[in-house]
């Protein structure tokens, strides 16, 4: 079962909601929140930076000029990636106490792939996907 955090906002465009660090990102310059808070998830970025690798795609197309197009694939923790998960869940437990709702999405069928590593896998969604 593959795991996706998001944040109960929209991508523009799209009918999936943004991820957990796009949620984490509106926390560290939102100006009401400050002091701990912000340097735990700071830390948690930082470490995530440093143990995960941003794909270079998230769409299938290869057409000229490809990576200038909207984007359409979805970020996907797999299940092997443990230590990565369990960060998440620290990133989602302060999102959460200061007020940016993360829900965790499973699903074993995410489209198709059009990125993977160790860890994560970008997908474009197929219709039925829950995103």
């Amino acid at each position: 079962m593959y795991l996706r955090f998001v944040y109960l906002e929209n991508v523009k465009g799209m009918r999936a909601r943004k991820g957990i660090f796009r949620a984490a990102k509106l926390l560290v310059s939102d100006p009401e929140i400050g002091g701990i808070s912000v340097s735990q998830v700071n830390e948690l970025l930082d470490w995530f930076s440093e143990n995960l690798e941003p794909p270079d795609r998230f769409t299938s197309s290869s057409s000229k000029g490809y990576y200038r197009r909207h984007t359409k694939g979805l970020s996907w923790f797999k299940p092997s990636a443990t230590k990565h998960i369990s960060k998440a869940f620290e990133l989602r437990s302060i999102l959460e106490e200061c007020g940016y709702p993360i829900v965790i999405l499973k699903e074993r069928r995410l489209g198709r792939i059009v990125y993977e590593d160790a860890y994560q896998l970008v997908a474009e969604p197929f219709s039925d996907t829950i995103t």
